[in-house]
């Protein structure tokens, strides 16, 4: 079973969005935050900007990898990017935003998401001919 054709579609759209919020928040954080954070949160915001950033190009890509040869491990990889841009990334600005330690858990599970994403990016490159 093939996957679907609109789904390296969504997968370049989430890419491309996320870019855009990459430049947002990378702006907010030079500009807006500089004077509002301490030295310590304003790092882990643009730590947070930074993966985000990485893993927006892993996801376009993955969307140009799944519209030239769509397989199942590629659409996974992105799944996986794009999870973890949600709780790493996410729960770093939350974190830097509110001080709260709550979100300090959640960092490392998307951490995990990158992992993963790699390593079936990894698989999806070892199975391709």
């Amino acid at each position: 079973m093939q996957p679907s054709h609109s789904l390296p579609r969504i997968i370049l759209l989430f890419a491309t969005l996320s870019g855009a919020v990459v430049v947002v928040l990378g702006a907010f954080a030079a500009h807006g935050l500089k004077a509002q954070l301490a030295p310590y949160l304003l790092d882990v915001f643009k730590t947070g900007v930074q993966y985000q950033a990485w893993h927006s190009l892993a996801l376009l890509g993955c969307g140009i990898w799944a519209r030239i040869m769509p397989t199942k491990a590629v659409l996974y990889a992105a799944l996986f990017f794009a999870v973890g841009i949600l709780l790493f990334s996410g729960s770093l600005y939350a974190l830097a935003l509110t001080g709260s330690k709550w979100f300090g858990p959640i960092t490392p599970m998307g951490g995990i998401c990158f992992i993963i994403g790699w390593v079936a990016l990894a698989v999806a490159a070892w199975r391709s001919a």
